[in-house]
């Protein structure tokens, strides 16, 4: 059998090289003069064989390294148009969805919040509001409070997110947030 193979090998190999016709030989080129008095000039360094040339499929280039995205903060709207972005920050984009946090731990508010803006983005909503709660009593205001803009930051949430703002004293004021996502791209 492994007769047969080998065969098969060959005349497959010889039928695909029956067009290829041999590349013109470069004339050597004459030796740089030795510093070495002791080899006479007409002595040639005998040249090793060079194995056959193979062709190796090269990989594909990498693509090309996406620009690492700045991080927002409150109230920023770069990449928005003057009116949406206004309109954003007074609270006047129609919301679409609503994510509570409150009593969620740290980990299952990040969890939560993660798999809110996916389908949100998924579904191709745009503005939707995240309740955080506000922290009352405590200095600097709630756990969730602080983290949550920093998760909007974190991959694969920046991804997602255009913009985030306080929202408007009737969706929560401090303790919420308007959170715009953007827009799917056809396939993506």
């Amino acid at each position: 059998m492994a007769g047969k193979k080998d065969a098969d090998d060959t005349d497959l190999f010889r039928a695909v090289m029956r067009d290829v016709k041999p590349l013109k030989r470069r004339t050597p080129r004459a030796a740089p003069p030795s510093a070495s008095p002791s080899k006479p000039a007409s002595v040639k360094k005998a040249t090793p064989k060079k194995s056959p040339i193979r062709h190796q499929a090269t990989p594909p280039p990498p693509p090309p390294a996406r620009p690492k995205q700045s991080s927002i903060g409150h109230g920023d709207i770069a990449g928005l148009d003057r009116r949406t972005g206004q309109r954003f920050k007074r609270g006047q984009l129609p919301v679409e969805a609503r994510l509570d946090l409150h009593g969620l731990t740290q980990a299952e508010a990040h969890r939560e919040l993660d798999g809110f803006l996916s389908r949100q983005y998924m579904s191709g909503k745009r503005c939707v509001i995240v309740v955080t709660g506000k922290g009352v009593g405590k200095d600097g205001g709630g756990v969730l409070r602080a983290a949550v803009p920093r998760w909007l930051n974190e991959s694969p949430n920046r991804d997602k997110v255009l913009a985030f703002e306080y929202a408007r004293q009737k969706d929560g004021g401090a303790g919420a947030l308007y959170v715009l996502i953007k827009r799917r791209r056809a396939g993506g």
